[in-house]
């Protein structure tokens, strides 16, 4: 996938750039005629001085001088996305998280991380099935504010379909707010518009930016 995207990216690049190259010799042109029309035209009596001359090629500088920035910008940008490609072709195989609640077994084992706002006197993860029956439940105990990772034997998952997971922080009486991620592999990388995605095994397919980390 990433072989087969790079030429396209790269493609694209250079018909930007030769379309900016013709547009801006369009432009010079078509200036070059108009100002030779102006002096064709000019009252004799009222003849353009030095300084509007040199005021109208200015003009048609600055805007060739812009189109070529332009086009050095559109050739850059895509040199960047090819190579944010071939990065995120090491990311295969690889494990990362994302922010959810739905678990991907694989090999019998499945696990995450839990970040909480604030320090939490006890913290408790109900595995649940697919139907939303908790099959176990893990005690992390008490936990500061942060990231925790945790782990789960997947292989004591009885029901079939995907499981999830819940988290109960808890610090006195009043719960403390903790957002899921969870840990899953990258099956293949791909573009679009631009912007690389992550085709997760679990999770599906998912930006590059909403990585949390990658393990």
């Amino acid at each position: 996938m990433i072989t087969a995207t790079q030429p396209s990216i790269v493609t694209a690049s250079t018909g930007a750039t030769a379309a900016s190259t013709a547009n801006a010799a369009g432009s010079e042109d078509r200036f070059l005629k108009l100002l030779v029309a102006q002096l064709s035209n000019q009252d004799p009596m009222n003849p353009m001085d030095n300084a509007q001359m040199t005021s109208q090629m200015a003009q048609i500088s600055t805007v060739s001088s812009v189109q070529q920035v332009n086009a050095t910008l559109q050739g850059l940008a895509g040199q960047l996305a090819s190579l944010q490609m071939m990065q995120g072709g090491s990311l295969v195989g690889r494990n990362v998280l994302v922010q959810g609640s739905t678990l991907a077994p694989d090999n019998g084992a499945a696990g995450g991380a839990i970040e909480l706002d604030l320090k939490a006197d006890s913290v408790r993860i109900d595995i649940l099935s697919a139907g939303g029956k908790v099959v176990d439940t893990l005690n992390l105990g008490a936990l500061g504010p942060g990231r925790h990772p945790f782990e789960w034997d997947a292989s004591k998952f009885p029901g079939v379909g995907t499981p999830s997971y819940r988290v109960t922080a808890m610090a006195g009486a009043a719960v403390v707010a903790a957002t899921p991620l969870v840990r899953d592999k990258v099956l293949s990388v791909s573009s679009d518009g631009g912007a690389m995605n992550l085709q997760l095994k679990g999770q599906g397919n998912v930006a590059y930016a909403a990585v949390k980390a990658i393990l």
